[in-house]
């Protein structure tokens, strides 16, 4: 895998800011110069069976997240109408980084980008992150204030083309 990537894309909610996001986005800056990060618009998020906060609220958790790690000078945050965002129509994005269960979705864009006559993205999935009873760690659990007291990653990511 090479170590840098000029343009990575990432996407997500971030309903709750959780050891799953940060992996995910950990990722995405250790692979990329500049990172894309899609964020789920309120209306996108109706669509959810949940309550989720404001988008101005996600953003600013997301922000400060981004500061904290001194990645925010090499971020850029989209809102996402719609479940593909620049992905599909910036043909200087090189690659993806999504989870195991957003893997499809990643593969959908490619056919998409194909279709377009962009060249695809690699796409490089990282494993979930597992919590004490060896399910992922999601929002939803979070939701129903299930804790997780340890965090078993497997840092081992494959890329997908």
């Amino acid at each position: 895998m090479p170590s840098k990537y000029p343009l990575v894309a990432v996407g997500g909610t971030f309903d709750f800011l959780h050891e799953g996001h940060i992996h995910l986005l950990s990722k995405s800056f250790e692979i990329g110069e500049k990172v894309i990060i899609g964020v789920t618009s309120d209306n996108l998020a109706r669509g959810k069976n949940h309550y989720v906060p404001p988008l101005n609220v996600r953003i600013e958790k997301l922000k400060s997240f981004l500061k904290d790690k001194g990645w925010l000078h090499r971020a850029e945050i989209v809102i996402l109408e719609d479940p593909y965002g620049p992905t599909i129509t910036e043909r200087e994005i090189s690659a993806i980084v999504v989870s195991e269960e957003t893997l499809a979705r990643a593969l959908e864009i490619n056919r998409i980008r194909r279709s377009k006559l962009l060249p695809p993205l690699k796409v490089i999935v990282i494993p979930l992150v597992k919590d004490f009873d060896y399910r992922p760690i999601s929002s939803t659990k979070i939701r129903r204030n299930e804790r997780h007291y340890i965090k078993f990653f497997n840092s081992n990511c494959s890329i997908v083309s």
